[in-house]
């Protein structure tokens, strides 16, 4: 028989094994073992990088903390350095006048501390006395009330056992320093390099940002650009509320704490002002110069109306100033913000406080422009 040209020959193929199903379920369970130990080592990497930079932010403290605040320096310095600049003088002399400027006013500042603190030193033994003779009563009704309480609890002979007294050694001033030597040096030469990295951001401001924006690819170079302006503007109006509100509170509680007949008013008042900028802890730090300064001549009314105007004050300014004034730019909300100062306290402490705003607010700048961090951002957002 002949075959037609337009049919094709048929050729016998033979039948494929079937592959047994206990083979198709152990390939599937190795392949989502496979991707469950991919996925288990990529947050392990996670957290690993996490606790490599926690740990490099603990280590580098004292460097990242005079960085950090020379960058809010060199924002506070800016306006007068563009001012020396249109009176026509070139940018470097002008950074380095702003500077000895504000070194001198620094210096003055200190000078006059001293001062009123060797004052209230002089005086210190009347106010202790005042202090001594308050916290006195104040523990004796303590003991009463426990001694009584006891009384109810205890029986009879357990209250008769002497109780253990212990005696600890006073430590003073100069076995305190020495004690102390490395971390007081350290912290002084962190101090000494901050003038000189303020004048050399105000000198090279110009090159510093335009380098900056030049290490993004040329596609991202004007979103770099709008991020760095918006981030500059935010740490420029945060800087100067804390300004003016330090300024005014300071004025507030000089004139209630003169009314109240305290002793160096305006000192007290200025510090007690400006110490409440401090989140959480500036509320009871802000207490202890005016009552530390009026022991000696603040009765009940007194002491109450000094607990309600810096407690006052305080609540004003978290409350109300900083959402209107800070938090309309950055738009943060109250939990995130709570987050950051546990954070960056219990990484540097003290200044970790000051810093934490400023931190968390670049943060947020820089993830709404991120489109991957986008998510993060709103987050952090109000």
């Amino acid at each position: 028989m002949k075959i037609a040209d337009n049919q094709e020959p048929q050729t016998n193929n033979p039948p494929q094994p079937a592959i047994p199903a206990e083979v198709v379920e152990q390939a599937a369970e190795e392949v989502e073992i496979l991707h469950s130990s991919v996925k288990i080592g990529a947050i392990a990497q996670v957290v690993v990088a996490l606790v490599a930079i926690i740990g490099l932010l603990y280590l580098l403290k004292l460097v990242l903390v005079t960085i950090l605040a020379s960058i809010l320096i060199a924002y506070v310095l800016e306006p007068a350095v563009v001012l020396l600049v249109r009176w026509h003088l070139p940018r470097w002399l002008g950074a380095m006048v702003a500077i000895v400027l504000a070194g001198v006013m620094a210096l003055g500042i200190v000078y006059f501390s001293y001062n009123r603190a060797i004052d209230f030193s002089n005086a210190l033994p009347q106010y202790t006395a005042a202090l001594r003779k308050n916290f006195a009563d104040f523990r004796y009704r303590i003991d009463k009330l426990a001694n009584q309480a006891r009384a109810a609890v205890e029986p009879a002979k357990e209250r008769e056992k002497p109780l253990p007294v212990r005696i600890e050694e006073s430590h003073g001033i100069v076995e305190m320093i020495s004690q102390n030597s490395g971390t007081i040096f350290d912290t002084l030469m962190a101090i000494s390099f901050v003038p000189f990295l303020v004048y050399f951001m105000l000198a090279s401001k110009d090159h510093v940002h335009l380098s900056t924006v030049r290490l993004f690819p040329k596609e991202h170079r004007l979103a770099a650009h709008r991020t760095v302006g918006i981030m500059s503007r935010m740490i420029r109006s945060f800087l100067l509320a804390n300004l003016a509100v330090g300024l005014v509170s300071g004025a507030i509680c000089a004139v209630v704490f003169w009314r109240l007949g305290i002793q160096y008013f305006y000192f007290i008042g200025a510090m007690s002002g400006f110490v409440t900028l401090v989140p959480y802890l500036g509320m009871f730090l802000a207490l202890i110069p005016p009552l530390a300064g009026g022991a000696a001549t603040l009765h009940q009314g007194g002491v109450l109306t000094v607990i309600v105007t810096v407690l006052g004050i305080h609540a004003l300014t978290v409350n109300w100033i900083y959402p209107r004034v800070i938090g309309s730019r950055l738009k943060l909300n109250a939990l995130a913000v709570s987050l950051s100062l546990l954070f960056w306290a219990w990484i540097w402490g003290a200044p970790g406080l000051i810093l934490a705003i400023p931190i968390l607010g670049t943060v947020k700048i820089v993830c709404d422009h991120v489109e991957p961090l986008q998510a993060l951002g709103g987050w952090l957002g109000g």
